[in-house]
């Protein structure tokens, strides 16, 4: 486990899969994400590359060969990540490809993670490079969890996420059984820029967006105000999900998306996909910022 501090923020990184797992107030000790209850949902912040959700039979066509990957990719739960620098402010970890990834990922890549502390935010920068002589293809993302509710005598159903711009948009809603993106959409916002949270909101898994306006969410509560706001400026996609029986909520900025339910399973035509020339160097940040009036 590594942890930065300044003086308003703490944060925790396990070394395990570089996941963020702590953003703890150094004043009033008041935690702002999830605590990653095994009986409820163990994660905390999985970073997500070289895919988003889940692959159709679990495996996708490149170059006319068949490879597999688990859900999210390689990078959560992976013990070979390794602190590359670190700074008073800053952590950053790499992956680099090896013989075993090779056969499930057929590039060479190298894959940084880093986060900085900056005052009242937490700076998550994804770095990429094709070490490889051929296109690289791939997704990244990230799946923060936040606590809901943050302070005693709240409520789950007393926090929304306000979006940044008026919204019309749906959902697309995933076959629960695959874990694929079914044809299916459903009504989520009509001219509003709030989404009222409750439990029974994620009985049908994740809230998928792809077509959003907005490039910041915040999490507020109708007693505390913003707690947390969530700025992703470079990722196209958006997710939104809990266990329903969690106390939580995730706000997922992705670059790419599951698969299809009429997907051909074909790498360099897979929705969201994104292709990196060789020796070239790929950048996607977000932020989480903590609301100052709970820090201060």
């Amino acid at each position: 486990m590594y942890s930065l501090k300044n003086d308003q923020l703490e944060i925790s990184v396990k070394a395990i899969g570089a996941e963020l797992c702590k953003i703890t107030s150094v004043r009033f000790g008041t935690e702002f994400m999830w605590n990653g209850n095994p009986e409820v949902w163990s994660g905390f912040s999985p970073v997500l590359f070289p895919i988003i959700g889940a692959l159709k039979n679990g495996s996708y066509i490149y170059d006319n060969n068949m490879y597999s990957l688990p859900k999210h990719g390689f990078i959560r739960h992976n013990k070979d990540m390794v602190k590359l620098a670190q700074t008073d402010s800053s952590l950053t970890f790499i992956l680099r490809h090896d013989n075993n990834l090779l056969k499930s990922y057929p590039f060479k890549f190298e894959f940084n993670i880093g986060y900085e502390l900056i005052g009242n935010s937490i700076q998550i920068t994804h770095t990429i490079k094709n070490c490889d002589h051929k296109t690289m293809y791939f997704s990244v993302g990230g799946h923060p969890a936040f606590k809901c509710p943050v302070f005693k005598y709240e409520r789950y159903e007393d926090y929304l996420l306000e979006f940044e711009c008026i919204e019309t948009v749906n959902t697309h809603l995933i076959n629960m059984d695959n874990g694929l993106i079914s044809h299916r959409t459903q009504p989520m916002l009509i001219r509003s820029n709030t989404l009222q949270l409750s439990h029974d909101l994620f009985n049908k898994d994740a809230l998928v967006f792809k077509d959003l306006k907005s490039r910041k969410v915040t999490l507020k509560s109708l007693k505390n105000g913003d707690i947390v706001t969530v700025r992703f400026p470079d990722f196209p996609f958006l997710g939104i999900w809990a266990k329903p029986e969690g106390d939580y909520v995730c706000i997922e900025p992705w670059l790419g998306i599951a698969d299809s339910e009429g997907t051909d399973q074909n790498l360099e035509t897979k929705v969201g996909i994104l292709s990196l020339e060789p020796n070239n160097t790929f950048n996607a940040v977000y932020t989480i910022e903590i609301n100052k009036m709970h820090l201060v």
